[in-house]
């Protein structure tokens, strides 16, 4: 049976944890607002952007697309995995890397995958993965050092990665995978392919729009191509942020109730341990006046 001792030592030590949770709880929740509103602002453009690109890709036949854009049969597939590089905060990165490795067992044995990572904890999850993408140099394509608030160079590197493997054959299929803010309560993985933005099927399902562009389809295509994908890239990358953020939150404001609920339940075990023995220590007194009173 713990003493008072050991009671009161595990008190203080749960309730140092838990100023710890809540101050985690409150620093997240305040990036957590900066983060929503970054990528709120952002998904219009990206939207915009994505619905331009479809119609000049509707717009131009198949041996008029730029090199970027160009459709071939698909048999390498690259992934870019967005994940956080700190921990705590609940099933993000873990929901995030099973749907990588999901993709990936539906890509099968048809098809050759290539790993590109954002993140310190889809760099440790994905250690023994042998299809990690390298660089000119030979280095892994990890990409760490993500902090609060990115700005858009931050994903260039991994976009020039993706677009020169695009242009060289390396890759016939690029896809993202990150966990897309709902709510503060929701994030959800979410894989959006990139390139090619529409699949020889597609471009007969959705309905060309009577749009002119000048100079040209093409060349419009040409020039905006490139930034197409980096602001793709840039739209996941804010997505995670927030997620992480929120998902922070919640994850720290119930490490913070746990806490408080088992620092109410240590409370109890010491006043109850207390009353018996100072109910003890009555009796002995009371015991020992009485055996003095018959003497």
């Amino acid at each position: 049976m713990p003493n008072p001792l050991e009671l009161r030592r595990r008190i203080r030590s749960v309730d140092n944890t838990r100023q710890i949770t809540r101050a985690m709880q409150l620093v997240a929740a305040s990036r957590m607002r900066r983060a929503q509103d970054a990528v709120e602002a952002a998904r219009p453009y990206a939207d915009r952007m994505t619905d331009t690109v479809r119609r000049l890709v509707l717009s131009c036949s198949a041996d008029q697309l730029p090199d970027l854009l160009q459709i071939r049969p698909i048999v390498r597939i690259a992934f870019l995995v967005m994940t956080t590089d700190r921990g705590l905060a609940g099933p993000l990165n873990t929901n995030i890397v099973r749907t990588v490795v999901a993709e990936m067992d539906e890509a099968g044995d048809t098809s050759d995958t290539s790993l590109l990572i954002v993140g310190r904890k889809g760099q440790v999850a994905l250690a023994g993965a042998r299809n990690i993408h390298r660089d000119t140099n030979g280095r892994d394509a990890v990409f760490t050092g993500l902090g609060d608030q990115p700005e858009i160079g931050y994903i260039r590197p991994a976009m020039n990665l993706l677009v020169d493997g695009y242009l060289g054959g390396q890759f016939d299929e690029v896809r993202v995978i990150y966990p897309e803010f709902v709510n503060t309560l929701t994030q959800r993985p979410k894989t959006v392919r990139v390139l090619p933005i529409l699949l020889p099927h597609e471009r007969e399902q959705v309905r060309e729009v009577d749009v002119i562009f000048e100079p040209s389809s093409k060349a419009v295509l040409q020039a905006i191509g490139p930034r197409f994908v980096e602001i793709t890239l840039y739209r996941a990358l804010l997505e995670l942020v927030a997620s992480e953020q929120s998902a922070r939150m919640v994850a720290m404001r119930a490490a913070t109730e746990n806490a408080t609920e088992l620092i109410e339940g240590l409370q109890r075990a010491y006043n109850k341990l207390r009353q018996a023995r100072i109910t003890s220590e009555i009796i002995d007194i009371a015991s020992g006046a009485k055996a003095l009173a018959d003497v």
